[in-house]
């Protein structure tokens, strides 16, 4: 992993907040999670920053030397994207959208509505694993308009310049490798899988790896993840017998892996849609919401096991919030 600049923020956040709690919630994280990616940050650069005690946390002599290099460099960053962020608007017009994508499914719905609404517009991509750089980049105005995702507890920060509207939430299923003795049954126990080797995503690509090993915390034990993967290689490492992991609800089973929902739907995610409040598609946002509704329902429809486990949950309330008029029921 190489040093990035959220890093340097990270760094000169625990120094002014004076304790990882502190600067924990000045950052919307959770102490835990701020912790851990301390612990990657110090491991790149070679050592120990702060010296964390009842104190709180204090610059050691390579923090001191790391503190006042990563002030320098900021103020210039932020220079730099702010000048080319409204440099990039007053050059935006109806004719160049700019849409961004966390690795949901939804994306091409938020295409097809962009070009329907705004005819003959130059449509352009680009996709993050995280959708924290994709919120910065719309609060920023890089983007237009972004497909975003978050968990229970974790959810997205606001920003004055977006809106953030949801989608819909759906739970968060086991994936399995076809062949194995839990794919048999209709529902698999979290407690019977943490017990396998895991593939799980990269530990800063969003908040969803905090997140699933706080809801592992509750089986008493952490899952042995031996495997790092996302996208298609996740799915040949379970295809090939090596893993078990999660997925949305929403994900398409393909040869060799089997999608089963969690026995008491434990871990839940949910789909978010965001847009500048000054950007050519705020006009219509209501309009893009209900073709990506649209499109996340069709996407319902097309997954078996979340059709199974929609007809055993009629009543869920987490399926039953509306989305431009639209239930993911």
């Amino acid at each position: 992993m190489d040093l990035e600049v959220r890093h340097l923020r990270v760094i000169c956040a625990i120094a002014e907040a004076g304790s990882l709690t502190r600067a924990a919630a000045s950052l919307r994280m959770t102490q835990p999670g701020l912790s851990a990616q301390l612990r990657r940050i110090e491991a790149m650069l070679g050592g120990a920053i702060f010296d964390r005690g009842q104190t709180g946390a204090v610059p050691t002599a390579l923090g001191e030397l790391v503190l006042p290099r990563a002030r320098a460099i900021l103020p210039g960053i932020d220079g730099l994207l702010s000048d080319t962020a409204r440099a990039a608007r007053c050059g935006t017009t109806p004719d160049r959208i700019r849409l961004g994508s966390a690795g949901a499914p939804l994306i091409t719905e938020l295409i097809m509505a962009t070009r329907e609404l705004i005819p003959g517009a130059e449509v352009t991509t680009r996709c993050q694993r995280s959708p924290s750089p994709l919120l910065d980049d719309l609060a920023a105005g890089r983007l237009e308009a972004a497909v975003l995702g978050d968990n229970p507890g974790r959810e997205l920060p606001p920003r004055e310049a977006v809106v953030l509207r949801p989608v819909a939430t759906e739970p968060v299923f086991a994936l399995l490798p076809s062949a194995h003795p839990l794919a048999a049954g209709d529902e698999v126990r979290l407690e019977e899988l943490i017990g396998e080797d895991w593939a799980l995503p990269h530990p800063d690509s969003d908040r969803t790896r905090e997140y699933w090993a706080s809801v592992f915390s509750r089986t008493a034990r952490q899952p042995h993840a031996p495997y790092e993967a996302e996208g298609q290689q996740l799915i040949d490492v379970v295809r090939a017998g090596l893993a078990v992991s999660l997925c949305r609800a929403t994900f398409t089973e393909v040869p060799g892996v089997a999608v089963r929902p969690l026995l008491g739907n434990p871990l839940w995610y949910r789909h978010v849609l965001g847009w500048r409040r000054d950007g050519p598609l705020a006009a219509h946002g209501d309009a893009v919401l209900r073709r990506v509704a649209e499109g996340y329902l069709a996407a319902c429809a097309a997954a078996p096991a979340y059709v199974r486990w929609r007809r055993r949950h009629p009543e869920s309330p987490r399926l039953s919030g509306r989305a431009g008029g639209l239930t993911a029921r």
